[in-house]
């Protein structure tokens, strides 16, 4: 049967060989697919909450990827694994190192020298990572994390609300956020700290 997934706007699709990627066999849709995966990412959201971070821990391709494992590692046997497969968004498989590299100094500079404030580091910083898209899967979740965890761990400030909704599922909270990350491709970065903010 396999899995078969019915993606909704702004999702980036698995090519057949990361959906062989699947550990649990039994999930067949995307539903029971969100289902594990959300169980997946409260435990990694556990494992955050137990641990102070400095931003020279934070702030590394070793911990961009251990976040992704932790979140998906009981799903899918790639978690924590850049992608090596070219999607409609992101930056070529092979750029995503380097410009993860980039991006990660970047974030360091603008910290060190106050260049925005705390919030639009750390939404800047999200809207930059899942533009270069690291992984096959999780990628929105993943950010939004990573953002909420700069908050949090970096500044000591309340992390993002995100609108209270579920992002996964296509509900008008979900429409309103994928018209700020469109805007913030633009460089029009404020609607997209709104949001985080609602």
């Amino acid at each position: 049967m396999g899995l078969n997934i019915n993606y909704i706007q702004g999702q980036t699709e698995l090519d057949e060989e990361e959906k062989e990627g699947l550990l649990i066999k039994s999930i067949t849709t995307r539903e029971e697919l969100d289902e594990f995966e959300q169980q997946n990412i409260e435990k990694a959201i556990q494992w955050t909450f137990a641990r102070k971070f400095k931003k020279e821990q934070l702030l590394t391709e070793k911990f961009i990827k251990d976040l992704h494992k932790k979140m998906y590692a009981d799903v899918w046997k790639w978690a924590g694994q850049f992608r090596s497969s070219e999607k409609n968004i992101g930056v070529k498989s092979y750029l995503i190192p380097i410009e993860l590299r980039n991006l990660l100094d970047d974030c360091l500079f603008w910290i060190d020298n106050n260049t925005y404030s705390h919030e639009e580091i750390a939404i800047r910083f999200k809207h930059r990572l899942v533009s270069i898209h690291c992984f096959p899967n999780g990628n929105g979740r993943h950010s939004r994390l990573i953002a909420d965890l700069i908050m949090e761990k970096i500044f000591r400030d309340p992390f993002f609300t995100w609108g209270r909704n579920d992002l996964v599922r296509q509900t008008d909270a979900r429409a309103t956020y994928i018209k700020a990350v469109k805007l913030a491709d633009k460089n029009e970065i404020q609607s997209l700290i709104a949001f985080a903010k609602s």
